[in-house]
């Protein structure tokens, strides 16, 4: 299985991106998505998280700024993020534990995107 992240690039303070995060494979059920950040000289930071049935957390500094999705029918995690600062430039990676058709069972593995860059600069 694979996670595809997509949707980065440079904005200006107040200003919003969307990002989006793709599965692909042989899958069966997608359970817990989440999304990190990681800034430069920063430990990573995970910012939110949508259970299989939509129950959603955020970490303090994004609460009322950015939201949390997923399409199930789509294999697909997204995180809208409104009104920018530049301290939410990081790199943004997706992760999720994926349960999938492996040759004769099911497997659940924890699985990570490559990551997508957001500036937030003027």
């Amino acid at each position: 299985v694979q996670l595809q992240a997509s949707g980065g690039g440079l904005v200006q303070p107040g200003g919003s991106l969307r990002l989006a995060c793709a599965a692909s494979g042989r899958i069966f059920a997608i359970n817990v998505m989440k999304w990190y950040r990681q800034a430069p000289g920063k430990q990573r930071e995970l910012v939110a998280t949508i259970s299989s049935r939509g129950s959603t957390a955020y970490a303090d500094s994004v609460k009322g700024r950015f939201t949390i999705s997923r399409d199930n029918a789509k294999s697909t995690v997204y995180l809208q993020m409104y009104s920018l600062k530049p301290e939410d430039t990081a790199v943004y990676s997706c992760n999720a534990a994926i349960t999938y058709y492996a040759i004769s069972s099911l497997q659940t593995e924890d699985s990570w995107g490559q990551g997508t860059l957001v500036t937030v600069s003027s």
